[in-house]
């Protein structure tokens, strides 16, 4: 294979201050929910992006001092000296192929409530704590002797990083999160000293910053700035002040590292936000310094990447969650094996990991934080087991991923498919509103086998019990998926609630199957709190139903706080007219209306219904496994018969990739009885030291 000489321009080195990047693919600070409580974890998964090529790899925000944290979030420290060890080893991680390393430094300010360190949280202004939680502190304003010594603990910050080994130190004042923003911003900084008031004023605590960390590195440290692009609201610092602070400081850092104003506008989704969706307020920033600028925006065209250069939009190519799909994109690009990327579908499964203080996941990258707890990679298969053939039926994304991940060990595959069409779910999903980055999870795995000479896919071939039986597979992996229900029945009704046969009611699956109400006023109940309820209201919509939307909860698509899409579907619905009943659920089902109670006083009310969509709980399609488990599948030869993906548990995509996966990994190991499934690290306790009085 050989790369277009039109990429050649991303492999061109260029200097960041003292520091040479190898390339243009610079992989900016970003979450993964391990940082200070799975240093092992975070090692190897940046070890991995190393080895995948990226020029630059920055670990994700690392709080320098103990009066500033983001609990109960999960990033990494540098409060003392004692944290330099784990970070000595990420360092060296992300240095072993040739790329920078870089830590992103963040002080929180009026983000961070101290929730576990119990300090007085310290903020440019004083005020509430501005946080996801609506957490019940507040922020003392710092006076001048506050500002001295966070300026010492930066300093301290500066000389652990080099101590450390890293190349760069990214200076974190984006997405609202970082206190050099909210020095920056009207809206954080209303201070009548020298460090309010005019734009100069307000940049003073950066320049001192910026100027203290090369002296406290002898200059042999890049510095990089991360700022907002925009921060909106009526004092926010613009889009036009950013231009002009670069205007007036364009030689300040080494490096601009420019993202939008807010992280959910940062990181759209896919739904919401198209690749390169941030052009438009970074264009023309690049000939205000002549200094290099990186930007992002979920780039995973090369083509589009190229362009962003050659137009003289940006210099380096910023990734986040493209480098979590594929870690090798780099790679791939340089050795023109474009077909082999694998595509991010920009659906932040990434981001809740970070969210709801587990560890990340990717729907796409089954081996995303996954490198050191279980030892699989993303791109290298190990050698299959003793056995020889295995047979997967169902070709959902947890059968395909498991068909692939099994073919690259070496096994003979079969896969089956009921239907004519290969991707389950998300080939029926990918065609609703804004999700057609979805059917990516089927293309990827059905192009990367369908030259595989071990990989045998039959459609339109529903299997019974006695065939599977009959086809003298070594293991056996069932991966039927699931169907929505037609009742209520989720998690505030466990049980069906009474329903007149009269009043006509459709499930997600009658909806993706083309099987719609035909215009009225349609009543759709969501109990899933996930993306389902709110794209279905907008296909409704745009068929010409009225949409009352019901759920039991306060908001509507709770769950995708956890993607940052919660207030952009919120707003969406809103003016597109769909009417909300939030704390609301459906207690009866009569023939033309729908009776609902009131979830905090039991209240009821009636709303005049021609039909009722139920997005609710899924069903797992399991009777095929339970039909082969009463049979003697043992003595006809099967090692092993197993039911995975939604099949066994329905759940996100993610969840079903990662089933496959687990599938495959498996496949010939030994059964390891209560033996944990993955590593973990465990804090190490200190001498038993009273503090007395």
């Amino acid at each position: 294979m050989t790369r277009d000489p039109r990429h050649d321009i991303l492999f061109t080195p260029m200097q960041i201050g003292p520091k040479m990047a190898k390339n243009r693919f610079y992989q900016v600070p970003h979450c993964n929910g391990g940082g200070y409580r799975d240093p092992s974890a975070v090692v190897e998964m940046r070890r991995t992006k190393a080895e995948g090529g990226w020029g630059v790899i920055f670990t994700e925000q690392t709080e320098i001092h103990p009066s500033s944290e983001i609990t109960p979030f999960i990033e990494q420290h540098l409060w003392d000296d004692r944290d330099i060890p784990a970070l000595a080893r990420m360092a060296e991680a992300m240095k072993s192929h040739g790329a920078l390393a870089g830590i992103q430094l963040a002080y929180s300010g009026i983000n961070g409530p101290n929730l576990y360190s119990r300090e007085v949280p310290l903020a440019v202004t004083g005020g509430p704590i501005l946080t996801f939680t609506s957490d019940p502190v507040q922020a003392r304003t710092m006076d001048r002797e506050d500002i001295r010594d966070l300026r010492r603990w930066f300093r301290n910050a500066f000389r652990r990083s080099q101590q450390a080994g890293f190349d760069l130190v990214c200076l974190y004042g984006a997405h609202g999160f970082g206190i050099l923003q909210h020095f920056l911003s009207r809206a954080t900084n209303q201070r009548t000293d020298e460090y309010g008031g005019s734009l100069e004023n307000r940049g003073r605590f950066l320049r001192e910053v910026v100027e203290e960390a090369r002296e406290e590195t002898r200059g042999e440290m890049a510095v990089s700035l991360r700022m907002s692009l925009h921060e909106g609201g009526a004092f926010g610092f613009s889009n036009a002040e950013l231009r002009d602070f670069i205007e007036m400081h364009g030689d300040l850092p080494d490096i601009w590292d420019l993202a939008h104003g807010t992280w959910e506008n940062c990181s759209g989704t896919s739904r919401f936000k198209p690749e390169g969706a941030q052009e438009d307020l970074v264009s023309g920033i690049r000939d205000l310094t002549s200094k290099p600028v990186v930007g992002v925006g979920r780039f995973t065209s090369p083509d589009a990447m190229v362009r962003q250069i050659k137009s003289g939009v940006l210099d380096f190519i910023g990734a986040a969650r493209p480098s979590i799909a594929d870690p090798f994109l780099p790679v791939k690009v340089q050795e023109g094996r474009y077909e082999d990327i694998r595509e991010c579908i920009g659906c932040n499964i990434c981001v809740s990991g970070d969210l709801t203080q587990g560890i990340s996941r990717c729907t796409q990258n089954t081996a995303f934080m996954e490198e050191w707890r279980k030892g699989w990679h993303p791109d290298r298969a190990r050698p299959k087991g003793v056995s020889e053939s295995v047979l997967i039926v169902g070709a959902g994304p947890a059968g395909l991923e498991a068909a692939l991940q099994a073919a690259r060990r070496g096994y003979q595959v079969t896969l089956a498919e009921a239907t004519t069409t290969l991707g389950g779910r998300v080939a029926r999903e990918r065609a609703l509103p804004g999700l057609s980055a979805w059917g990516r999870v089927a293309d990827y795995r059905t192009g990367q086998m369908a030259p595989m000479t071990n990989v045998e896919i039959y459609r339109d071939s529903r299997l019974t019990a006695e065939d599977i039986l009959s086809m003298g597979a070594d293991h056996v992996a069932i991966a039927t998926g699931s169907h929505w229900r037609r009742d209520a029945v989720a998690r505030l009704h466990l049980h069906p609630i009474p329903t007149d046969p009269a009043m006509p009611l459709f499930t997600p699956d009658d909806l993706m199957a083309g099987n719609l109400p035909e215009g009225g006023r349609v009543v759709l109940y969501d109990d899933d709190h996930f993306y389902m309820g709110s794209v279905l209201a907008e296909l409704l919509v745009s068929r010409g139903c009225t949409v009352d939307f019901v759920t039991p909860a306060v908001k509507v698509a709770e769950w995708t706080d956890n993607t940052l899409e919660q207030g952009t579907i919120m707003r969406r619905l809103l003016e597109i007219g769909v009417e909300m009943h939030l704390s609301k659920a459906p207690e009866a089902i009569a023939a033309r209306e729908v009776v609902l109670g009131c979830t905090w006083t039991g209240r009821q009310s009636a709303v005049a219904a021609d039909a009722v969509v139920l997005v609710t709980s899924r069903i797992p399609d399991d009777a095929l496994f339970r039909s082969v488990r009463a049979l003697d599948w043992q003595g006809a030869g099967i090692r092993s018969l197993k039911l995975i993906g939604d099949a066994e548990a329905p759940g996100p995509i993610a969840w079903a990739t990662y089933a496959g996966r687990r599938w495959a990994e498996e496949l010939d190991t030994p059964d390891r009885g209560d033996e944990l499934s993955f590593r973990r690290e465990i804090a190490e306790l200190l001498p038993h030291d009273p503090i007395t009085p």
